[in-house]
């Protein structure tokens, strides 16, 4: 049996262990309320963006704007979207175990598939895995990150490195739970349209639509970029917060039961003093 000292030392440790995550799950639930405010915020922006993007490209050819125009697709780029730190549950790990699957699944289909990993836990499991074609931080997502971010990943399609842009990131639902989230970003998909290139539904368009489309597909990328690094990070906080409160439960629980050892430990020590006692003791009257 485990000492009385043993004992209490590891209650002592786990108590600072729960002081730890009761107070990292604090901190996680207030950057999540203003991480979830920011993700409510962009969701209708970047959902009016494709809207328009998409009433733009109807009756335009593929061939008219490089970003649309669709390939043999030989070279694709993966755009995963990870956390900078960890003690978030299986946040990183299963996000990156999905994009692993998909590089098994299409190995065959493609010549050449390279991951743009943002953020470090998936740099960390990429690295050994896949060929890394850039790595960068997700410390503080903010949109002039998303525009250069963007225009590597347009400069890198227009160049012919790659033929298809697939982005890879955990979609914020609940604080318990992210949906992982596969969205093509290049080449802009377009939906069939009875809508003509001439009158576009009867909408007056100043500039051309051509004008336009040429602004609003660099600019589309750029939203779509941004969106994703806001919803992973309050997925993030979410996921903290969770594993931060189940790792405070699971701390108090195991305090109860190092207590109760502690006490029984306790109790069979100070009985086996008065057996002592009372041995030494019938000793001497004998």
């Amino acid at each position: 049996m485990a000492s009385l000292k043993s004992i209490k030392k590891r209650i002592v440790s786990v108590k600072n262990t729960r002081q730890i995550t009761k107070a990292m799950k604090m901190v996680s639930a207030a950057k999540l309320r203003r991480a979830q405010e920011s993700v409510v915020a962009a969701r209708p922006y970047a959902k009016k963006i494709s809207e328009v993007l998409q009433t733009l490209t109807s009756g335009f050819k593929d061939d008219q704007n490089p970003l649309m125009e669709v390939r043999d697709v030989k070279k694709l780029l993966l755009v995963v979207i990870s956390s900078d730190r960890g003690l978030c549950g299986g946040f990183n790990t299963n996000l990156c175990k999905a994009g692993e699957r998909f590089v098994k699944e299409h190995s065959s289909q493609y010549e050449q598939i390279k991951v743009l990993s943002i953020g470090r836990k998936g740099y960390d499991y990429f690295k050994s895995r896949c060929e890394i074609y850039s790595n960068s931080s997700l410390a503080k997502p903010s949109y002039q990150g998303a525009i250069t971010l963007a225009q590597g990943v347009i400069d890198g399609y227009v160049a012919g490195e790659y033929d298809k842009v697939i982005l890879l990131y955990n979609s914020f639902r609940t604080v318990m739970s992210q949906d992982i989230t596969f969205q093509q970003l290049l080449p802009i998909e377009t939906e069939e349209s009875e809508i003509t290139e001439i009158n576009h539904g009867g909408l007056i368009f100043e500039p051309s639509p051509e004008e336009l489309l040429a602004e609003i597909l660099p600019k589309n990328i750029e939203v779509q970029i941004f969106k994703a690094m806001l919803e992973s990070v309050a997925g993030e906080h979410g996921a903290r917060m969770t594993a931060m409160d189940s790792a405070s439960k699971n701390a108090s629980e195991m305090i109860g039961k190092l207590t109760l050892q502690y006490n029984r430990a306790r109790q069979a020590a100070i009985t086996t003093e008065l057996m002592e006692i009372i041995s030494g003791s019938e000793s001497i009257k004998g």
